[in-house]
């Protein structure tokens, strides 16, 4: 079988998924989309080699930063981990719900076309008309490179409701608005006191243009605070406000595209939660 452990982020699902991989002697498989990236470890709360405890992990740590890794790429890689360990039990845990479903679903890519007349274009012209295509489309204006790849992709992906997969369950985590809001403002006190100034600091250093670092929450308010357009207080204001928005979309997302089963956690004793959601799996 296959359990799905979503929810929003700082909710408890990797310890859940932990629990659930040991009691029905599976392995888990990693959904969140920054966390395919090596050393993002502490802006992305990824799994820790103690937490882990000894259970495998598939599509962790599997591209550097650098790198343009999609979710086409996440779709093909997922499913092949699951084909691969079809015979055995197998837990996807993250946020992004996105890529679950597109490893899941019945979900398709158009192939990317070549127009040659983009390569006659300015950056400038490039840059206009890929806001023209998305307006929050974040790539600089001199990466000429990913312009054009960005423009040649079709992003009309469809996806039909039906899952490929049998014996498929979805499991959500929650807790009242208040109690998220406050696990996840601890949750990046705990991070700032873990080392994640150091860390981002280091890929600051590195001066890459690349998406990936653009996007985690945790890396590009602290880059303003490394420009000295925002103080160091309210870079971490920030990411606690920007954390809390994320996991509004998480619910969003999740209430309107797959059909989850919600189980309240009761973080005075976790395993009252644990033992819910392998009650209603073996029921």
């Amino acid at each position: 079988m296959i359990i799905c452990v979503v929810g929003p982020t700082g909710v408890g699902k990797t310890k859940m998924s932990i629990e659930l991989a040991k009691k029905y002697k599976g392995i888990i498989i990693n959904c969140d989309a920054m966390q395919v990236y090596k050393d993002m470890d502490i802006a992305t709360a990824k799994v820790t080699e103690k937490e882990k405890e000894g259970i495998k992990h598939y599509l962790l740590d599997i591209c550097n930063i650098e790198d343009n890794y999609t979710i086409y790429d996440y779709q093909k890689d997922c499913r092949k981990v699951l084909e691969e360990n079809k015979n055995k039990n197998i837990i996807i845990v993250g946020g992004s719900g996105l890529y679950l479903k597109s490893a899941l679903f019945d979900y398709r890519f158009e192939e990317e076309t070549e127009n040659e007349t983009y390569d006659s274009l300015t950056n400038e012209e490039l840059y206009e008309l890929a806001l023209k295509k998305d307006k929050n489309m974040d790539i600089h204006i001199n990466n000429r490179k990913r312009l054009i790849r960005f423009l040649n992709r079709e992003e009309k992906e469809t996806v039909e409701p039906n899952l490929l997969y049998k014996d498929v369950y979805f499991i959500g985590l929650t807790t009242d608005r208040e109690n998220l809001y406050n696990i996840i403002n601890s949750r990046v006190d705990k991070m700032v006191s873990n080392g994640l100034l150091d860390e981002a600091k280091k890929f600051y250093n590195m001066k890459l243009d690349c998406k990936s670092l653009k996007t985690v929450i945790g890396y590009k308010e602290l880059f303003k605070y490394f420009d000295n357009e925002i103080d160091l207080e309210e870079a971490i204001e920030l990411i606690k406000k920007n954390s809390r928005h994320y996991a509004k979309r998480q619910y969003t997302f999740f209430n309107n595209q797959m059909d989850i089963k919600w189980f309240l956690v009761d973080y005075n004793n976790f395993n009252n939660t644990i033992k819910e959601v392998e009650t209603y799996i073996e029921s």
